[in-house]
């Protein structure tokens, strides 16, 4: 057995944010200064996984809602982009680099994980090629600088899930929901419209297309802040919507369903929405963001 400590490098750093430390940590004190902690403490978030010129201060919105002095636990779900997966897959890696500092993973409950026989293993250079899961590691380490020693992470690669699967692993994971030191991270982007993305969902009645786009991520919304997976996956087979961590989400609200069956008291809150760009014509195309939080009373 090698007890080489394996590291998984900030592949998108550069290019999807910034690679220099100092510069990272201004845009993002300066994005979180923006937000209002108005839901605190989280227990789960849902937020976006797109370059930060585009998606940071909207993730702030989400991310001021997290309690460092409480968490010590971070799961980070993110859809699987590139790679074909029908299950969840877990890292190779022990370290995540970020250019703030370096983030560990929680082998021991990776372990427990492991042991459902439940999850595959994803290479070292999927998850490096993978942008769901890197795009919250800065913001973590941010919200989390205060205690840095004091917490690990928990990465899991959310494949292409059935009904069924979504249910499974919500259920599964639903016992390290229900504990107030754990913290979930959803990540998710909202519509991807144009053709680029072969979606194009046009109600006109609406008015512009970006108010369309509008309307019905805000159909969706309301439909997740109601933590029913049932009209979520409806929602989704009526209006194709491109929500990228549709399964990211599914898996979350079938772990509130099930933690709600044993007397559990939670609300789901969207605190910001936001789009690239807005679409007037047939040739633009944008990608929508969201951000919330999930409380427990």
């Amino acid at each position: 057995m090698s007890n080489r400590v394996v590291c998984r490098d900030a592949r998108h750093a550069g290019s999807w944010y910034s690679a220099s430390g100092s510069q990272l940590n201004v845009q993002l004190e300066g994005w979180l200064s923006q937000a209002q902690p108005t839901l605190s403490p989280a227990r789960a978030i849902i937020a976006p996984h797109a370059g930060y010129t585009y998606c940071g201060a909207c993730a702030a919105h989400a991310y001021k809602q997290v309690d460092p002095s409480i968490t010590r636990r971070v799961f980070i779900l993110g859809p699987s982009h590139h790679f074909p997966l029908s299950r969840c897959a877990l890292s190779s890696a022990d370290i995540y680099k970020t250019p703030l500092y370096d983030l560990r993973i929680d082998q021991k409950v990776y372990s427990e994980l492991w042991k459902t026989g439940l999850f595959d293993r994803m290479s070292l250079q999927t998850d490096e090629e993978e942008h769901s899961i890197e795009m919250h590691l800065p913001y973590t380490a941010k919200a989390m600088e205060s205690h840095k020693d004091e917490f690990s992470i928990v990465p899991v690669l959310v494949g292409a899930l059935s009904e069924t699967k979504e249910q499974e692993y919500g259920k599964l994971l639903s016992k390290y929901l229900a504990d107030p030191s754990n913290l979930f991270i959803i990540s998710s982007d909202f519509c991807h419209w144009g053709h680029r993305f072969r979606y194009t969902y046009y109600d006109e009645s609406q008015g512009e297309i970006y108010r369309s786009i509008e309307h019905l991520d805000k159909m969706g919304m309301g439909i997740i802040e109601q933590m029913d997976p049932i009209s979520f996956t409806n929602y989704l087979k009526k209006y194709r919507n491109t929500i990228c961590g549709r399964h990211p989400i599914g898996v979350l609200l079938n772990a509130v369903a099930e933690l709600r069956k044993s007397g559990f008291n939670m609300n789901f809150t969207f605190l910001n929405y936001a789009q690239s760009g807005e679409c007037r014509t047939w040739h633009d195309s944008s990608v929508s963001y969201a951000a919330g939080s999930l409380v427990v009373h």
